[in-house]
C-alpha cells in the first residue's frame, strides 16, 4: 500500500473508548496526520486525549461519516444499531466501515446499512495501547481484497494484524481480546507467590510483569512452539519442573483452554443477541 495513499485518507471514529484510543494511535505512528483523523463520542469524558494527540473532536457522529472515508465503529455491541441506523444515509460507496464491537456479524452490519456498503469487522486488542495488540480482521461481502490490505496497512503500527474468516473472529476475541486478562490473572498470581515466600509487593509485580513480557518476546521472536521453550527451561529434577508439575496439579492447561472456549461462546451469544436485536 502506498504511504502516501494513507497519508491522504480521512480516518473518523464514532466512540472514544480504549479501543479506539489505542488504534487512533496506532494510525497516528504511521503516515496518517492528525488533521486528518476526527473523533466523535456523547460525552467529553474521554474526548481530551484525543485533543492531546492533534486529533479534532465532535459529538456528532454524522459529522465523522461525513468527512471520514474510513469509519471505525467503536461502541459497545449493544449501541451499533443505533450508531448505523443514525448514519446509514451518510454512508456512500467511498467509505469502509470498520466495527470493534465483540459478537456484532458482518450480516448484521451489512443488514443495517445501505445496500453493497463496504464492511469489514476488526477485533483488536487492549495492548493495542502500546502497539503491541493482536488484530484479526473480516471482510464482508463488498469489501474487496484492497479494501483489506488498506486495513492492514492503516493498522500495522498497532501491532500484528491478520485476516481470517468471520468464524475465526469470536475465538480470537476468546483467545486475545480476552486472552489479556488471562495473562494478567496469571502475572498477579505469580506476583502473590513471590510475595507469600517474603519479596516486597512492588518488586514483586514489576519482576512478573518483566517475566511475562520477557517470555512473550522470547517466544515470538524466536518461532519456536511453547511447549519447546519450555522444556528448555527445565532441567532434571530442577526448580522448574517441580513448579511446573503444581500448576499441572491444579488444572492450569484444562482451565486456560476452558476459560478462551468461555469467552469465544460469549461472544458467539452476544453476535447472536445482536442479529435479533438489529431485526426488531
Amino acid at each position: 500500500m502506498d504511504p502516501e495513499m494513507d497519508s491522504q485518507l480521512k480516518i473518523g471514529f464514532i466512540g472514544a473508548g480504549n479501543m479506539a484510543f489505542g488504534i487512533a494511535k496506532g494510525i497516528l505512528s504511521g503516515n496518517v496526520l492528525p488533521v486528518n483523523v476526527k473523533v466523535s463520542a456523547p460525552s467529553s469524558r474521554n474526548l481530551g486525549r484525543f485533543q492531546e494527540l492533534g486529533i479534532a473532536v465532535t459529538h456528532s457522529n454524522i459529522e465523522v461519516v461525513c468527512g471520514s472515508d474510513v469509519v471505525f465503529v467503536a461502541v459497545k455491541p449493544h449501541l451499533v444499531p443505533l450508531v448505523l441506523n443514525e448514519i446509514s444515509l451518510h454512508v456512500t460507496d467511498r467509505h469502509i466501515i470498520v466495527s470493534v464491537a465483540a459478537g456484532v456479524t458482518l450480516a448484521t452490519l451489512e443488514e443495517l446499512l445501505p445496500e453493497n456498503s463496504v464492511a469489514i469487522r476488526l477485533m483488536p486488542n487492549l495492548p493495542c495501547l502500546v502497539q503491541e495488540g493482536a488484530l484479526l480482521f473480516a471482510r464482508g461481502s463488498h469489501a474487496k481484497q484492497e479494501d483489506g490490505a488498506l486495513l492492514r496497512s492503516l493498522l500495522h503500527r498497532c501491532g500484528l494484524v491478520e485476516e481470517g474468516p468471520e468464524a475465526w473472529i469470536d475465538i480470537h476475541t476468546g483467545l486475545s481480546g480476552s486472552g489479556v486478562a488471562f495473562v494478567y490473572l496469571f502475572a498477579e498470581a505469580l506476583a502473590e507467590g513471590a510475595v507469600k515466600m517474603g519479596m516486597p509487593s512492588a518488586l514483586a509485580h514489576s519482576i512478573a510483569s518483566q517475566t511475562v513480557l520477557g517470555a512473550g518476546k522470547l517466544l515470538r521472536e524466536s518461532g519456536k512452539h511453547p511447549a519447546q521453550l519450555r522444556s528448555e527451561v527445565c532441567t532434571p529434577g530442577g526448580t522448574t519442573i517441580y513448579g511446573l508439575h503444581t500448576l499441572e496439579q491444579g488444572g492450569l492447561r484444562a482451565a486456560t483452554m476452558s476459560a478462551v472456549e468461555s469467552a469465544t461462546e460469549r461472544a458467539r451469544e452476544l453476535g447472536r443477541k445482536s442479529a435479533a436485536g438489529s431485526r426488531k
